[in-house]
């Protein structure tokens, strides 16, 4: 990673640098090995062990690395450039874009780690001898069911330790279908255990976190299985949980990028206190600034010009009055903002006086849309995104999880699956976002809106393997065709401590 300069978060990027250079066979706390709860076990403070588990999982959710590297870095919303020497790493960013990653890629070690990690730790707080309350019992629940759907979605097996297997014993593993069946029972009992979100989401689980979850298996079920196509009454229980959460006071809401804040919405269900800092910082250039971040952005993360092509507005700029939708942003001239726009920058950048910005070599600071690849670019090649804006504070601490928005499109999905026409719910929301109608909405169609409305939210990897497109080719893509990408390799470390595994094909 590149000028990471905020102190708060120094001790968590220097733990997050150390496990990424650890050998590749070094034994870590995984799935195999928990040196401090395994064997004799007599129960935890479930508190005390909920709060850390919301800890680590705020500072897992933060990092730009590990788990939100392969959920987004893998698709063609974002490549990350190496520039000359910078963000290079060694391959790790390059790979994931092209699909050339193995089983000692670090980023697939972490999150395979930090996830099972927490699955642990839950299970130590639902067992009955750490006496935790029905909501404890609830929260549990839902975040293990959380970080398994991770690892069954990204991973497909699922290794499971309870808290009574001695240190040395091997864990057990669950195929995909099991740890499947396993999620959604988790979820189930947690809706029944957990209290309702108050107005504007809720940074810990609720019954309506729960119910947006599960509709989320569901609607990928047919994958996690294997069938192939979705079933009916899947679908329809998609749409009964859509309902619960609008009947429960949740709904669409204009203003995109005010949701981008920790301001009171009725779309936010579940977020976490996570700083937004990487998500802001890392594509921004050295020389956009702000009061409180003098030392500018990182100049790494862009998209490819086929996704911003999928909005409205001029192909070649994005100014105020370019013709674009709400969602694909802008970039001001006059100096708002700190000069910083919204959404997709691309072209002549501004400072916060209106002037033009230049680049470090005095070259005027104009984000291309092309680059000229993985490798060899300058300061000022690719689109940059930003959703969540320095103005509302450099590194501030709100990071949306789950938004209503994604389940009002589930339902428009889950409705096209069993016959329906998802064309009005999808223009309802497109009109919200102040873009044109669409006449009929078929599967591309749904995709596209998916990629519009949540664009760097983390499922863009979900929604194309769900699509069947994640495997097909974009720019800077090296690789195409290959369906055993859908899954991510287990980790050789993981390999070498638990012989249940078996290695994804392909690898």
């Amino acid at each position: 990673m590149k000028r990471i300069k905020f102190i708060k978060h120094v001790t968590f990027v220097l733990l997050t640098i150390f496990f990424a250079s650890c050998s590749d066979l070094e034994i870590e706390e995984t799935d195999s090995i928990f040196s401090e709860q395994s064997g004799d076990f007599s129960g935890v403070d479930a508190a005390g062990v909920l709060n850390t588990v919301y800890n680590d999982l705020r500072g897992q959710i933060e990092n730009q690395a590990d788990l939100y590297a392969l959920l987004e870095v893998s698709t063609d919303e974002f490549l990350v450039a190496t520039r000359g020497t910078d963000w290079g790493d060694n391959g790790v960013w390059r790979t994931l874009h092209s699909h050339t990653w193995n089983a000692n890629h670090s980023y697939v070690n972490a999150t395979w780690n930090n996830m099972n990690k927490n699955v642990f730790n839950t299970t130590a707080i639902i067992d009955s001898r750490s006496n935790p309350t029905s909501q404890q019992e609830g929260e549990a629940r839902f975040l293990r069911a959380y970080s398994m759907y991770q690892i069954m979605d990204l991973f497909g097996q699922q290794p499971f330790r309870n808290v009574d297997d001695a240190i040395d014993a091997t864990p057990m593993v669950m195929s995909r279908t099991e740890s499947l069946n396993f999620i959604i029972d988790d979820l189930n009992q947690a809706i029944n255990l957990l209290p309702s979100a108050p107005a504007g989401g809720s940074n810990k689980a609720t019954k309506e976190g729960a119910q947006f979850l599960l509709a989320k298996i569901l609607l990928n079920k047919h994958v996690y299985n294997g069938s192939g196509s979705p079933d009916n009454a899947d679908m329809q229980q998609v749409v009964n949980l859509v309902d619960a959460i609008h009947a429960a006071g949740f709904d669409l809401q204009s203003g995109y990028f005010d949701l981008f804040t920790d301001a009171v919405d009725s779309e936010t269900i579940y977020f976490t206190t996570s700083s937004a800092g990487n998500l802001i910082w890392n594509g921004l250039h050295y020389n956009q600034i702000t009061p409180d971040n003098t030392g500018g952005g990182w100049n790494g993360w862009t998209t490819i010009a086929e996704f911003y092509d999928k909005f409205e507005g001029s192909a070649n700029s994005n100014y105020i009055g370019d013709g674009q939708e709400e969602r694909r942003g802008y970039v001001p001239k006059d100096g708002s903002h700190y000069g910083i726009g919204y959404g997709f920058l691309i072209g002549q950048q501004y400072d916060a006086s209106g002037a033009e910005l230049k680049d470090r070599p005095g070259n005027p600071l104009i984000f291309t849309k092309e680059l000229p690849g993985l490798l060899g670019n300058d300061e000022r090649t690719g689109i940059r995104v930003i959703k969540y804006h320095p103005e509302n504070g450099a590194y501030a601490g709100h990071r949306i999880l789950f938004r209503y928005s994604d389940a009002h499109l589930m339902k428009a999905e889950a409705m096209m699956r069993m016959g329906g026409d998802p064309t009005a719910l999808v223009n309802e929301l497109r009109s919200i976002r102040g873009a044109s109608p669409l006449g009929s909405v078929g599967e591309q169609q749904l995709l596209d809106e998916r990629g519009r409305e949540l664009y760097a939210e983390g499922w863009r990897r979900n929604d194309l393997i769900r699509f069947g497109q994640f495997t097909n080719p974009w720019s800077y893509k090296e690789v195409d065709g290959d369906d055993t990408k859908n899954l991510y390799p287990i980790p050789t470390a993981a390999l070498t401590t638990n012989p249940n595994l078996v290695q994804n094909p392909g690898y």
